[in-house]
């Protein structure tokens, strides 16, 4: 592996593990093998290094996503099944939420570009819920219990409001 893969396949489980804060950038450099150097010669600064892993963890959560739903053939049993998915990587990643929220809850209010990448995929999650459902009303409703059902099944280390969520969708969202 060339070293700036090396770095952000490091970069992509430290981050989602330790959080953005609390990886420096010498423990990336460390455990990735590379040189101080060459760090720098991929990446200017730890924003940008933290931009490049949101794009790469926006491509990797898109094509997980789209593995769960690509079977489905009708809207309501694609929503359902990308809540199954949050409940796979619940499992998958130990209840570690999302790497987009947990990342703007550590950074200023005014870094632009990290906020801008976070803001493009939340957007194209809406976007991914519109064009299945063509009805943004409800599809906003559908994208705000995904969103929630994130944060809560982080909270609380369950799956049970994923579930409760599913339910909703089915009896109330998507009869």
């Amino acid at each position: 592996m060339q070293p700036r893969e090396r770095i952000l396949e490091k970069t992509f489980t430290l981050f989602h593990k330790q959080g953005y804060n609390a990886t420096g950038i010498n423990q990336i450099i460390e455990e990735s093998k590379v040189a101080k150097a060459s760090f720098y010669q991929h990446f200017k600064s730890k924003e940008d290094l933290c931009a490049a892993f949101l794009n790469q963890r926006h491509s990797f959560w898109f094509n997980e996503l789209q593995k769960f739903i690509i079977n489905q053939e009708v809207p309501k049993a694609k929503i359902l099944a990308s809540f199954d998915f949050l409940i796979f990587m619940n499992e998958k990643e130990n209840f570690r939420g999302c790497s987009f929220l947990n990342i703007l809850s550590e950074i200023p209010s005014d870094n632009v570009k990290i906020l801008s990448v976070i803001q493009s995929h939340k957007r194209d999650l809406r976007d991914f819920f519109k064009a299945i459902l063509k009805d943004e009303i409800v599809s906003d409703h559908v994208y705000l219990l995904f969103e929630s059902s994130i944060i809560e099944s982080q909270l609380f280390k369950s799956n049970q409001l994923i579930e409760q969520s599913k339910k909703i969708i089915q009896t109330l969202i998507l009869k």
